[in-house]
């Protein structure tokens, strides 16, 4: 069965990963080299693009993946094209991902060429990580076919994208986007156009967090990250944040938010108003049987062991699990 072209705007890190993820799901994918290059550096271009996509398939079939033999079959369905051959391109692509560097003007000028060209049902998303879909929508004669999905890097192996329709999106065209990349094995979700959409809002805090510990002298590097990996990391590989909340109580995050913001002089511990609203509302959590979540008509102590469960499972992967002394 041959599934949908795909055509990548620009010839850098993020197209080539994206193409390893569509090319491993079966799909033809287009890589246009939309910079302003001589015969000769477009042939260095495209030949490091395609160089790097056989590479990291030779590295993912190195690690298990897939047997090595099969990295030329799934190679040879990359290919790089200049800008000039884009009308044949892109009038076959069922989505096309634009992947230039993050600088505003740019994009709208590559987005606002390509325009033309585009076949009306075809769905046009931007990989930015910074700048909203509101931004560059006008540069698109059909905004409607518009949106942003920013991919987190590794792109070809982190399973999240983040997708941020615009004012203007048709509502189909953010389903589209979903089912697409659902059906490579991707998990999409949808937030508003706000800065810094979910995960990178939540990293640049925790980040900036952790450096700023290592400044107050807190605990070494290495120890800030021997928590984060063993015990930060390792409960929110399984619960989420909102979902911890619930699990623990959002009482519990109210006052020890309110603890932390006096203890260390910075409103930035603060809780939001909606975690007070929760508490005076009754809406704490799992034991309340709504927080954040719904958890009416579940079962609950089913619920904990399915929690448990998932963590004992990271503990076997981490190599920690130890046998109870019996004999002491």
């Amino acid at each position: 069965m041959r599934r949908e072209p795909i055509a990548c705007l620009g010839a850098g890190r993020m197209a080539r990963g994206i193409a390893v993820a569509f090319a491993y799901a079966g799909h033809p994918v287009t890589i246009l080299d939309v910079k302003e290059r001589s015969e000769e550096e477009f042939a260095r271009a495209a030949g490091a693009a395609i160089e790097e996509v056989t590479s990291t398939l030779a590295a993912l079939a190195g690690l298990g993946l897939f047997a090595p033999a099969a990295v030329e079959t799934l190679c040879a369905r990359v290919c790089v094209e200049r800008e000039g051959g884009a009308r044949a391109a892109l009038a076959q692509s069922a989505v096309i991902f634009e992947c230039v560097p993050e600088m505003l003007g740019l994009k709208r000028q590559v987005l606002a060429r390509i325009s033309p060209l585009l076949p009306l049902q075809s769905i046009v998303a931007s990989t930015t990580s910074t700048i909203l879909a509101d931004d560059l929508a006008g540069a698109l004669e059909h905004p409607e076919r518009f949106l942003n999905a920013h991919w987190l890097n590794p792109a070809y192996l982190v399973p999240l994208v983040e997708v941020s329709p615009g004012a203007r999106t048709d509502a189909a065209v953010t389903q589209g986007l979903k089912t697409l990349l659902e059906g490579i094995g991707k998990i999409p979700v949808v937030c508003a156009g706000r800065a810094g959409y979910i995960v990178p809002r939540i990293q640049t805090l925790a980040m900036n967090e952790a450096a700023r510990m290592v400044e107050e002298g807190v605990a070494s590097a290495e120890d800030i990250d021997k928590a984060i990996k063993f015990g930060f990391g390792f409960r929110y590989a399984n619960l989420g944040l909102l979902e911890f909340i619930d699990y623990g109580g959002g009482d519990i995050l109210y006052y020890a938010s309110r603890y932390l913001a006096g203890a260390l002089g910075s409103e930035r511990y603060a809780a939001p108003s909606i975690i007070e609203r929760n508490m005076h509302e009754g809406n704490i959590g799992l034991k309340a049987g709504r927080g954040f979540l719904d958890y009416s008509g579940i079962d609950i102590e089913a619920y904990r062991r399915d929690r448990l469960q998932a963590l004992v499972n990271m503990l076997r992967y981490l190599g920690l699990t130890r046998p109870p002394v019996l004999d002491a």
